[in-house]
């Protein structure tokens, strides 16, 4: 395999043909799907294991890692200092949102959950309630258990990462010991079910949301389709490119295609297209926005690594996030030469409608981007929607892994700090021609 890394120097004459080949030869490496979620590089030069993931959900488990704080006083019962109470959620085969309606559905009973986890796993979680009578109860894909009361309601700034324990099938490669030290040079892209996996749908209904053009945004959600999807789903998406035929997709609408059913309900009745979009539930309808910020989050990276940025090195006037224990995200701020570079971790921001000029190094990436796209921070302030309103933030640039260790018959073992991907990973290891049919 050929790397960008391993191209001759070039005159300045020749520059730009050698940018062209730079990317050609980024656009051959990575599978379509992958660009299409603005993950445009590989980071290693690893060869890659090849196989397949979640044949089974009990092939990829994962657990959240709650910083050590929560526990140093902690009581098994309620006392007038220890009274908020913390549930632990063990789900199978269901994503968290539709954990948190099947829980509510079943059993009455309203929960929030620190962490949002994929359908295809075996995930252990978090979460408090404020009906602190719960004790062992479960639904048709979830367990809640009581553990015990803290001094304060557990928040998600209290959960410091995940540890994940995945089977991977089918490799052609069981030595990764040259890709275990490549791990620190992985950017920290948003992984693709972040944005609907096969269908890739997500952000683009993010987009036309930020852009006000709601109808627009329906109709993606209702029609569109890539390669990468089912012969079913495509069928059902083309059928919905008609209006006149919602009624009878409508009565043959599949259970899993819920969202769908919502909105094909509401313009059936006569609801405009942002009154439909408003019958979906708001912790998913904040996903359409969250994920077009991821978007734009992973095509910075690839377009400022390609430019020959570092993100495992800060660089005086860099943003930098303090790492506290557990590799816990401490403040914010501008790298210095003073500063000790192992106690710092590379960081940009994200798009919002708070994004303002650090002088850092991506930022410029960022905002022409936002302009080719035709945005602008001020887009994802939406007086029409403002529950969909996205300030902002800051990530970091390198996924930081730790712990990694790899065995065929015991699976990849390894711990992600909060929001990093264990896909983001496993892409690197695996180095899937068709991430889809590996079970990205």
């Amino acid at each position: 395999m050929k790397y960008v890394s391993e191209i001759c120097y070039v005159s300045p004459i020749a520059f730009f043909n050698t940018i062209e080949i730079i990317f050609l030869v980024y656009s051959l490496q990575v599978p379509r799907i992958d660009m299409l979620a603005g993950i445009e590089l590989y980071s290693t030069k690893f060869e890659g294991i090849g196989g397949r993931i979640k044949d089974r959900n009990e092939d990829f488990e994962v657990t959240e890692i709650l910083h050590n704080s929560v526990f140093k006083k902690f009581s098994k019962i309620k006392t007038k200092k220890n009274r908020f109470p913390l549930y632990v959620l063990e789900k199978t085969g269901l994503d968290s949102n539709h954990a948190l309606i099947e829980i509510r559905k079943e059993l009455g009973i309203h929960v929030r959950l620190l962490g949002i986890k994929d359908s295809k796993a075996v995930s252990l979680q978090y979460c408090t309630s404020e009906q602190d009578t719960i004790q062992n109860v479960s639904t048709r894909h979830t367990k809640l258990r009581l553990l015990g009361y803290t001094e304060e309601s557990v928040r998600k700034s209290h959960m410091v990462g995940n540890r994940f324990d995945i089977r991977i099938h089918e490799t052609n490669n069981n030595n990764i010991s040259d890709f275990s030290e490549e791990c620190r040079f992985i950017p920290n892209f948003y992984g693709l079910q972040r944005f609907g996996s096969a269908r890739l749908v997500t952000h683009l209904v993010g987009r036309q949301i930020l852009k006000r053009d709601f109808q627009g945004a329906v109709d993606l959600l209702l029609c569109y389709t890539t390669e990468y999807d089912t012969e079913f789903s495509k069928e059902i998406r083309e059928r919905c490119q008609d209006p006149q035929n919602y009624q009878s997709v409508l009565r043959n609408m599949p259970r899993g295609m819920d969202i769908e059913r919502l909105i094909l309900t509401a313009l059936v009745n006569g609801k405009k297209h942002i009154s439909a979009l408003r019958e979906i539930p708001i912790n998913i309808r904040r996903l359409f926005v969250h994920a077009y910020q991821a978007y734009l989050f992973n095509k910075c990276l690839s377009t400022g690594i390609k430019e020959g940025e570092n993100v495992t090195e800060c660089k005086v006037g860099n943003l930098c996030f303090e790492i506290e224990d557990q590799s816990n995200l401490g403040k914010l701020q501008k790298f210095v030469d003073s500063m000790n570079p192992d106690n710092v971790v590379p960081a940009t921001q994200l798009a919002g409608y708070s994004l303002r000029k650090f002088k850092d190094r991506f930022e410029e990436i960022l905002f022409g981007i936002l302009s080719g796209e035709g945005l602008t921070p001020n887009n994802f302030f939406l007086r029409e929607m403002q529950e969909l309103s996205v300030e902002g933030g800051f990530r970091q640039l390198p996924l930081m892994v730790k712990d990694i260790d790899y065995e065929k018959t015991k699976g990849l073992k390894f711990r992600l700090p909060i929001g990093a991907y264990a896909t983001t990973l496993l892409r690197e290891l695996m180095k899937p021609s068709n991430p889809i049919k590996a079970g990205f």
